[in-house]
């Protein structure tokens, strides 16, 4: 889809047009006709069967051979849930046009606020991204977009449209298969595109030299496979480079204290020597989903040239049965000295998730670590698909920014307890620790317990993104497959800092 910014005249616009409508007072400037204008009074009055009236509608009008596509919604609740609306009727709107061939679209509105224009392009890009790569059949998709200049800057525009550029890549990577993309193509995928942007520094490393780090973690995960493994570690300082525009100094303490994201990298997931049952590993194509966003949001603060400091951390492998595969009741050394016993193979995604996160605590000093994964299906079972289940230590103020920037956007946060007494669960007679508990509970808890441990002292804040980062069939704006949830939280929360 691109996009343009251009006046539009409502009344004589010839094209397909999409018109936002949320404040009644806003009435005589409606590009409608009697009829068609009495029509949305009623829907907008008019008490259903439980007596609410419900201003939220889409409806269709002929303006032969173009079509104009009312959306009505209720100005008057929450700002973030009126957003959420307008991502959503976005999606209704885009049904519409697919059934009408319309790939030329136009958008204005009255009675309306920047960010819920904002919204609502948003919503329907989301919307109208598939991954389309392998299929034989030309897919459906809007090819232009002219939006009505009254409500954005061609800067602002364009920085929302990189944004949402970082989302579509993050979904197509998630999307791919294993076959098509494994860890080192990956990590040469990262640094192909670090290296098209001028602030962003990569670094590959391959398997000689996580050997060489006693990445005891990765190393395990990794034996199983034919692939070798890579850890991609990319730094993008935004703090030094808007001092050198501006001529400003900045506090050197929060430049060299980063904000460190770190992104599970499992390529693909067969639960190893464990190995899932049945129809659980359909889409473990997607295991890889925490590493894809945390990249994505990197590059996204370089495109915009966000103000903070960033390093990404990004352990990559695929976890097989195959080889030396590594094995229940294996006890591994990690990164940092602390020794795991294996209690299962399948948790594997926290065993390359610690050694990377022990590097950021030796190498960085980070302000705060980020973890970004799908990690337990607990997660699922717990809060199903509409958030994020959430975890803090040491972090409560950077928690309480992503909890606000959550809502807003709406890729919520659900905060799980990380109460002393889960350590209990994880405590092995045999090592420092176990990589998971050996009863069916707390299962999303003490994974962010184990990894926690690894952080130290240092502010660290888990997101497990199970639920979240890949959809079996579609929901709202989201079609089946790859949603890059969670980008749009993180970016909000860096524009926050």
């Amino acid at each position: 889809m691109t996009y343009t910014l251009q006046e539009i005249n409502t009344k004589a616009y010839e094209g397909n047009l999409i018109f936002l409508y949320g404040d009644d007072s806003a009435e005589r400037s409606l590009p409608l006709g009697k009829r068609e204008l009495e029509l949305v009074n009623q829907r907008r009055t008019q008490a259903g069967p439980d007596d609410k009236v419900e201003k939220d509608f889409v409806v269709a009008f002929d303006r032969l051979p173009s079509r104009i596509y009312f959306v009505s919604f209720d100005s008057e609740r929450p700002a973030a849930e009126v957003q959420e609306t307008l991502r959503r009727m976005a999606a209704d709107v885009l049904k519409l046009a697919e059934r009408d061939r319309a790939k030329h679209l136009a958008l204005a509105a009255t009675g309306t606020l920047p960010e819920e224009v904002a919204a609502f392009v948003e919503g329907l890009t989301l919307a109208d991204y598939s991954f389309d790569r392998f299929c034989s059949k030309e897919r459906f998709h809007v090819e232009q977009l002219a939006v009505s200049a009254m409500f954005f800057s061609e800067d602002e525009f364009a920085a929302q449209q990189r944004l949402w550029n970082r989302i579509f890549w993050c979904r197509e990577w998630v999307n791919l298969p294993v076959a098509d993309l494994n860890a080192a193509t990956f990590a040469d995928e990262l640094k192909s595109v670090a290296e098209d942007l001028e602030d962003v520094k990569c670094t590959v490393m391959d398997k000689r030299k996580i050997e060489s780090l006693r990445m005891g973690g990765l190393l395990a995960v990794n034996r199983g496979s034919v692939d070798e493994p890579r850890f991609v570690v990319m730094e993008y300082d935004g703090r030094k480079l808007a001092a050198k525009e501006s001529d400003v100094v900045v506090d050197e303490q929060q430049t060299e204290q980063p904000i460190v994201l770190v992104g599970k990298g499992v390529m693909y997931d067969t639960g190893g020597l464990n190995i899932k049952p049945d129809d659980y590993m359909q889409e473990m194509k997607s295991d890889m989903a925490g590493a894809a966003t945390m990249a994505s949001v990197l590059f996204a603060a370089a495109d915009n040239r966000l103000p903070v400091h960033l390093v990404a951390l990004l352990p990559l492998t695929d976890n097989r049965p195959g080889f030396n595969a590594y094995a229940a009741d294996d006890i591994l050394t990690m990164y940092d000295g602390t020794t795991v016993e294996i209690v299962n193979t399948d948790a594997e995604g926290r065993l390359i998730l610690a050694d990377a996160i022990a590097y950021a605590v030796k190498n960085y000093h980070p302000r705060v670590i980020i973890d970004a994964a799908t990690l337990t299906g607990a997660a699922v079972r717990a809060i199903s698909t509409f958030g994020i289940a959430a975890m803090q230590q040491n972090a409560g103020r950077d928690f309480s920014m992503l909890q606000l920037v959550g809502n807003e956007v709406y890729e919520r946060l659900v905060e799980f307890p990380m109460w002393k007494e889960y350590d209990e669960l994880i405590k092995s007679d045999f090592a420092d620790l176990r990589n998971c508990g050996t009863t069916p509970q707390a299962g999303t808890i003490t994974a962010g317990k184990f990894l926690a441990h690894f952080a130290k002292d240092v502010p660290y804040i888990h997101l497990d993104i199970a639920g979240v980062a890949y959809f079996s069939k579609p929901q709202h704006y989201y079609r089946a497959g790859a949603s890059g949830y969670g980008i749009r939280l993180l970016y909000a929360f860096l524009q926050m800092q």
